[in-house]
């Protein structure tokens, strides 16, 4: 199947991918640091840089795949500090997707609310409403789910 780009970040963690779509500016290469960041203080095992900004997905032996655009490899956009070099993941599966700037979530999310398709593929997925940290929700997932041990 051919490759789509799209407007997105994901960063791999552990042996999954976590791929962060939303409207610009609402926050998609900050989680993507947040989430490297977690891994070096500890709260996260691994997580490494697969793409910011535009990525490429595809739908492969049932898996979702995303791998970073060539010309932004390795790139990742700090605000406050510009485009910065981090090291990367030239492919990864996805795991889950976050969507950033969605609207607000039932406080107890039926089953409908925790899947998403894209590329032929069901993922799980996780939506942030506007103003809402990602940070603990995904974190929380990851552990809950035992996407990362």
């Amino acid at each position: 199947m051919a490759r789509s780009t799209i407007h997105a970040s994901a960063v791999l963690i552990g042996a999954k991918a976590v791929l962060i779509r939303g409207p610009s500016g609402a926050g998609k290469s900050r989680l993507a640091l947040d989430l490297i960041l977690a891994a070096a203080q500890g709260p996260l095992p691994f997580a490494r840089l697969v793409g910011d900004d535009r990525v490429y997905v595809e739908a492969q032996a049932g898996r979702l795949l995303v791998r970073p655009a060539q010309q932004l490899a390795g790139l990742i956009e700090v605000r406050g500090l510009g485009i910065r070099r981090l090291a990367y993941e030239p492919m990864a599966v996805v795991g889950v997707i976050v969507d950033l700037g969605g609207p607000e979530q039932p406080r107890l999310p039926g089953p409908a609310e925790w899947k998403t398709v894209l590329e032929s593929i069901e993922v799980p997925l996780l939506s942030v409403a506007t103003g809402k940290s990602a940070l603990p929700l995904v974190l929380a997932w990851l552990r809950t789910t035992g996407a990362v041990d």
